[in-house]
């Protein structure tokens, strides 16, 4: 029995070991990968429950220096702040879709009582029905506000993406402290909750993120499986090579030949069961 085996030793049958396991591995770092994205919406679910509904604080509690955030304690706490509007420095973010619409989002630099700026996120406006770019954008309040909002990290910049004049690409708060030309915190932004006085019209705000972890833990499983059924495969395939070799042997013709009975029988419990049920049809 040993000796039929031996075309297991050959070169070729190395190779197949060889790529059996290559492909695991990689399934294993794939499986491994889609835990660590797992984890990271875990994180983020974790944030919003710990800081969306969270009360506000004055801005500079967390942000005490114009580069003070923290994006895994941070992100999404409430802040508020007084201020004054620089309308004349308003900026749309283009190719900002809702609910499948395209669209822009609304930046308004807010000049604070101490003269920092703090780019507040006053929600979203649609494209509009003739041209690249909002039919109109509702106007913030002007003189004293106060806002309420919460915090967000400033966006990496995109390469080879334009914008229009009064448009920008990503939120990319050092280019936006560049257009503005005061001092301005630059690694964090403000999505807007509420203002006070409160305008008559305003930009769609921002709906709550969906605490939803996403489907990595069944294809994180489904990749780990993958690694297994290629050993399977490949036992098979082994197999599979085994009874054509060693077809002439007399146990190996034994075994084909009780193969072959329990496929007839099988066949035939199916004929018998498809005569019954064809003979309760017709009665």
């Amino acid at each position: 029995m040993i000796d039929g085996w031996r075309f297991l030793l050959s070169r070729r049958w190395a190779g197949y070991l060889a790529l059996t396991i290559v492909f695991a591995l990689v399934c294993v770092l794939l499986g491994q990968w889609q835990f660590a994205r797992r984890a990271e919406a875990r994180a983020e679910i974790m944030r919003i429950d710990a800081n969306y509904d969270a009360p506000a604080v004055p801005l500079e509690t967390i942000l005490p220096t114009l580069t003070s955030y923290s994006d895994e304690e941070d992100k999404w706490s409430t802040v508020t702040a007084t201020g004054t509007y620089l309308v004349d420095q308003q900026t749309l973010v283009r190719n900002r879709p809702l609910s499948g619409n395209p669209g822009f989002e609304v930046l308004v630099p807010l000049r604070l009582e101490d003269g920092n700026v703090f780019i507040v996120n006053r929600g979203w406006v649609p494209t509009g029905s003739a041209q690249d770019s909002p039919d109109n954008v509702p106007a913030p309040p002007e003189g004293i506000v106060r806002i309420d909002a919460r915090l967000k990290a400033g966006e990496p910049t995109l390469p080879n993406r334009s914008a229009g004049d009064g448009q920008i690409a990503t939120i990319h708060l050092p280019d936006l402290a560049e257009r503005v030309e005061l001092p301005t915190f630059t690694e964090a932004y403000g999505v807007l909750i509420s203002e006070n006085p409160s305008p008559e019209s305003a930009p769609q705000k921002a709906a709550k993120p969906e605490r939803d972890e996403g489907p990595h833990l069944s294809y994180a499983l489904q990749w780990y499986l993958f690694a297994i059924m290629g050993f399977v495969g490949l036992g098979w395939a082994a197999r599979q090579e085994f009874r054509s070799i060693n077809a002439d042997r007399p146990d190996e013709k034994k075994r084909a030949e009780k193969r072959r009975i329990r496929a007839a029988q099988k066949q035939t419990d199916a004929d018998v069961e498809d005569k019954i049920l064809d003979e309760a049809n017709f009665r």
